[in-house]
């Protein structure tokens, strides 16, 4: 423990002194964002915290797992589960449970990659990610703007612009995996393309883990008589068998056990898709935009995390647009405003196949048959406003609000209450799984935004921000029931935000630090009777730093240190405890990421990456405890010709046992996703184009 104290203090300390390079070694005023605004502005002019992983980064990256490259990023903490599957972290806990996914607002070229009545842990598989121009992260509310779901945070994957393009990536990697991945662009008569695909298939480190993915995107241009249009698709289709945790205090660190799979029989298939168009033009002195777009996830999986292992086959298709109005006014203003609409249709059913095994009450209270089976109709509208105007020579006044009602029609296709599904009473006084009778719902919320920015100087810049961000109960929370619960009463989760940033630089340093606290009310929680219910509070708190320094014109040093403290602040027990004051699990108080670059040569280009994980609590009684850990990267990139590109990457190069995620429950006490143990990946690219 010693060791791992001062691990992290040296790597707090590295921190405050390096420096990360935002988005690379470009130059910040070249760098342009949609995550704020919603169209297309330049970073230095934004007052939010955004970051970007620009393409030269990510290149260099040659990502197996988005969270190589999103957990470079100041404020947020992805845990990989196994496969293509994750828990998401920004400036909060890694967050668990039906809503958890509601917290974040995941995005491809601005358009959410799930509805937000329907959201999954893992959607940020659903994003082509593999094959991004640049990922933006907006730390904090971004509701203002986007929204329920975009409480925390939120995530955009932008694709590249279209045009003449041609490339193909062949990759080998650990244990028979290979990649192939590439596009391919024309530009013609006005008319511009690109087609992206991404194909991976991994035989897994733990027994029966493997999983196949396949990536598609169509992107267009076209200028029609003063109106621009682009648009395209994306599809994806996952295949995974799925690896659960291996159980057991420090079972992450016993070379055998870490390889097993507890739940051979789990898999996990998605398929998705997104079509949209957006439609640019001039009105007047206006700047419009018009995007339509249509979304359909399917999803069938084991959830090898429950009693009987069902299985969950769900389905959503949403039909919507977003719009937006921008204008540059004479006194040096400029306003924004739009309406946002969508509609969907989703169904879930939820099968287990076989009789429970366990104890007598699990036997008797988790019958084998249909558990849930029902149909929502979700819609949604909303409209926005902004105006930002500057007040004086270098202090500018910024403020924004939006309004969004959510609706919901739920249709139970299965007998109400919490009997069988042939309305069997249960042993031990009911089932566990419980179906309220058909009811609609509807939730509507303001989300305010006032924030000034002051230039200190023609480098440096301190902002100030106060925001508010929210979130509707997601479905599966209001209508996925368990034991006497008939109805849930919940109301949307609300988040108040302060945060105060500087950032800037000088010579061959850049910064950017960011203090925050964040108050969370009306949070939706499980009971011990797994009952969800409204009325958890908890305060978040937080200090990030992102620093680089150029030590010569071949070596750069890159550094993002978070400190961070998240805890309950509502009064409840838990295990016969009550947690009021402490930490929210799976919250590290301490965590980096620390890069040294050497630009070799005009050609070569390497990195040696060190990833710190701090030690954090596992439950929420603060009873248990995961100790962190450190594992090393390093990463070259070597042009061998105008044609010819070769990547080199070698993960966790020391070879050190350690967990993605730790974990601790009553019925199996610790249990872990273990991290994989030293491989190497090489991949040839042939530009052809």
């Amino acid at each position: 423990m010693n060791r791992r104290m001062l691990v992290t203090a040296i790597a707090w300390a590295a921190g405050a002194f390096s420096v990360e390079a935002m988005a690379q070694e470009q130059s910040i005023q070249e760098i342009e964002v949609i995550s704020n605004s919603r169209r297309s502005e330049g970073l230095s002019d934004v007052n939010a915290a955004v970051s970007v992983i620009g393409q030269e980064e990510l290149s260099l990256l040659r990502l197996t797992h988005y969270q190589e490259a999103l957990n470079r990023v100041p404020g947020v903490n992805i845990n990989r589960n196994n496969g293509q599957e994750s828990l998401a972290s920004i400036r909060s806990p890694v967050l668990t449970g039906a809503g958890a996914c509601g917290a974040f607002l995941m995005a491809e070229n601005g358009i959410p990659v799930r509805s937000n009545a329907f959201c999954n842990v893992n959607q940020m598989f659903d994003a082509h990610s593999e094959n991004a121009e640049r990922i933006e992260v907006v730390r904090g509310p971004s509701s203002a703007f986007w929204g329920s779901n975009a409480m925390h945070g939120m995530i955009n994957v932008v694709l590249p612009e279209p045009g003449e393009a041609g490339s193909l990536t062949i990759e080998a990697g650990p244990r028979g995996t290979r990649r192939v991945q590439g596009q391919f662009g024309t530009e013609d008569e006005g008319i511009r393309n690109l087609f992206l695909f991404n194909g991976v298939e991994e035989v897994g480190y733990q027994a029966e883990s493997g999983s196949d993915q396949q990536k598609l995107s169509w992107l267009y241009e076209l200028d029609l008589d003063g109106v621009q249009l682009d648009g395209g698709f994306t599809m994806i289709n996952l295949n995974q068998e799925t690896a659960g945790y291996v159980t057991g205090t420090d079972a992450y660190l016993d070379a055998e056990r870490r390889k097993t799979n507890p739940n051979p029989e789990a898999f996990r298939d998605s398929r998705n898709g997104r079509f949209w168009t957006s439609f640019n033009w001039d009105s007047g002195d206006w700047d419009m935009v018009l995007t339509p777009y249509v979304r359909e996830v399917n999803m069938t999986f084991m959830q090898h995390f429950l009693p009987g292992d069902p299985v969950e086959d769900f389905y959503h298709r949403s039909a919507g647009f977003q719009s937006g109005a921008y204008r540059e006014l004479d006194n040096g203003a400029s306003v924004a405003l739009g309406v946002d609409a969508e509609s969907t249709v989703g169904k879930l059913l939820q099968f287990q196949a076989n009789p429970t095994v366990g104890s007598a009450f699990l036997r008797n209270t988790i019958p084998q048959g249909k558990h849930y089976d029902f149909n929502v109709d979700a819609t949604m509208v909303g409209g926005y406003v902004s105006y930002e105007q500057p007040l004086a020579e270098d202090l500018f006044l910024s403020v924004g609000a939006r309004i969004e009602k959510v609706t919901y029609d739920y249709d139970n296709l299965m007998l109400d209450g919490r009997t069988n599904d042939q309305g069997v009473a249960c042993g031990f006084g009911g089932c566990r799984y419980s179906r309220p009778a058909d009811r609609g719902d509807d939730f509507t919320n303001l989300s305010p935004k006032v924030a000034l920015s002051y230039q200190l100087d023609d480098n440096n810049r301190v902002d100030f921000r106060v925001q508010r961000g929210f979130r509707a109960p997601q479905a599966t929370e209001l209508y996925r029931l368990q034991n006497a619960q008939t109805v849930a009463e919940l109301d949307s989760v609300e988040l108040d935000s302060v945060e105060i940033a500087f950032s800037g630089g000088a010579d061959a340093l850049t910064y950017s630090a960011s203090v925050y606290t964040m108050d969370k009310d009306n949070e939706i929680i499980t009971n011990s009777s797994r009952e969800n219910l409204n009325g958890a509070a908890t305060r978040h708190r937080g200090l990030e730093l992102a620093l680089a320094y150029d030590i010569s014109d071949q070596l750069t040093l890159h550094a993002v240190s978070n400190y961070a403290r998240h805890t309950y602040e509502h009064s409840q027990l838990s295990g016969g405890i009550d947690i009021q004051g402490n930490e929210v699990d799976t919250a590290p108080n301490l965590w980096g990421n620390y890069r040294l670059t050497w630009q070799a040569s005009p050609s070569l280009r390497a990195e040696f990456e060190w990833v710190n994980m701090g030690e954090y609590f596992t439950n929420p009684e603060n009873t248990a405890s995961y100790e962190g850990h450190d594992i090393f990267n390093i990463r070259a990139q070597y042009e061998a010709s105008e044609d010819w590109t070769w990547s080199f990457v070698v993960l966790n190069v020391l070879d050190d046992f350690y967990a993605e995620r730790a974990d601790w429950t009553t019925f199996t006490g610790d249990r872990y996703f273990v991290g994989q143990p030293a491989r190497a990946f090489i991949a040839a690219t042939w530009n052809f184009r």
